[in-house]
């Protein structure tokens, strides 16, 4: 079990009733004591905020929603101990990459806005948990009515005001990730295992960051992406900031057991099956996946994947476009810019193959790519493919327009909604 959810020791079964013998956790409910103390100091919400984003990772990591996450459902194990554990998941439901639920389930001032628009996945937790930090640093809830249909009309209508008391004395870093976290659009919305890589959120404890499936599934999707849109989406990666990078980093380490420096087949193999299984008991990404993702997203083909290709590879693109526009607008034109070496606004044959030629070398360029005489992979041929990503209007150049739309697709042919 984990150390943040409540243990289950045993059910028993008599004639009329059937029992559950659970662990003890005689110190209260979280809510009571948010009620005793008014709110909390920042240390202290940052040490609980941490516990129940770690619940959430965990039942995320292994395919589970909880869907009521609120203040009542998690115990204190002692009166005066700081350690919480997350209790009562009768509403909790299994869920596969990309399932989406459409019942509205849950505590009305705990609710994301995507419930009630009935289209929403494991995402609607970690906005649950936004809303527990808002009420741990201010007493009270970011959205309020006086009824049920009130308190939805103002989750709806998101006005999220921090600049009345106490949110002028709170830390800039606090506001950062309960932001983030209080994200309108799901898409855009940080993850359980990315908010625990927050400055704020781990504190002075550097403790585990569980694995972030939506990471693994990033590389998944990467490795499928074709020569130019790795290329744009390395670009991309360079104007990111070591901040900004974090969450991937700690993601990094988790992956990479042995501390060498790069991830190995074997250690892929092994996060992806801490993934488990779906509902239905079939693995969420078979072994034989693995191989192709390995192949993907090792630009230099050493057999491993080093810091620097984990990062492209694992970078949330649909996150980054929808949490703030102006700064992907801003990356994606310097990403372009690098690549239109003589700055006439294209991306042409010339500048293509040296960006190409250049990101791994010819010997990666050939990888699985064509063949031309005497056994040597056609460069021409691979460079010319790589255009036709982008090139819709069949001018043998790429434009700015074209570069942003090859990095909207959710694949090298399909463009996301």
């Amino acid at each position: 079990g984990h150390e943040n959810i409540v243990r289950l020791h045993g059910v028993y079964e008599d004639d009329k009733h059937i029992h559950i013998v659970m662990e003890l956790c005689s110190g209260g409910e979280l809510f009571d004591k948010i009620i005793a103390k008014g709110h909390y100091a920042e240390k202290d919400a940052a040490e609980l905020v941490r516990q129940m984003l770690k619940v959430v990772a965990e039942c995320h990591l292994n395919g589970v929603i909880h869907r009521d996450l609120k203040p009542e459902n998690f115990l204190f194990i002692e009166e005066d101990s700081s350690t919480i554990k997350a209790i009562d998941f009768g509403l909790s439901e299994f869920f596969s990459p990309g399932t989406k639920f459409t019942d509205v389930v849950g505590s009305a001032y705990y609710v994301a806005p995507e419930v009630l628009k009935r289209k929403y996945g494991p995402l609607a937790d970690v906005w649950s948990i936004g809303v527990i930090m808002y009420i741990l640093l201010s007493g009270q809830p970011p959205f309020w009515g006086p009824t049920e249909s009130g308190i939805f009309n103002e989750i709806l209508r998101y006005k999220l005001d921090l600049s009345k008391a106490p949110w002028p004395q709170i830390s800039r870093s606090a506001k950062d990730i309960l932001l983030k976290m209080l994200t309108f659009d799901p898409r855009a919305r940080i993850t359980a295992a990315q908010a625990l890589s927050h400055a704020w959120v781990k504190g002075e404890n550097a403790s585990d960051i569980p694995l972030d499936m939506s990471v693994i599934n990033n590389m998944k999707e990467f490795a499928s992406y074709g020569r130019l849109k790795k290329l744009a989406i390395k670009k991309l990666a360079q104007t990111f900031s070591e901040e900004e990078i974090r969450d991937l980093k700690d993601q990094f380490k988790k992956i990479d057991t042995d501390n060498s420096g790069t991830i190995t087949h074997a250690e892929l193999v092994e996060s992806v099956r801490h993934m488990r299984t779906n509902s239905d008991g079939v693995q969420v990404i078979p072994d034989i996946e693995v191989d192709k993702m390995l192949e993907g997203i090792d630009s230099d083909g050493n057999g491993e994947i080093d810091i620097s290709e984990f990062i492209v590879a694992g970078l949330h693109l649909n996150q980054l476009q929808r949490r703030d526009k102006s700064a992907w607008k801003k990356r994606t034109k310097l990403a372009f810019d690098s690549l239109d070496k003589d700055k006439d606004g294209f991306i042409d044959y010339e500048e293509l193959r040296e960006g190409l030629l250049g990101e791994g070398g010819a010997a990666a360029l050939a990888e699985g790519g064509a063949e031309g005489g005497g056994g040597k992979f056609d460069a021409k041929q691979l460079v010319r493919e790589a255009l036709r990503e982008a090139d819709k209007d069949g001018n043998g150049k790429i434009d700015y327009e074209e570069f942003c739309s090859l990095l909207r697709s959710k694949s090298s042919g399909k463009t996301l909604n």
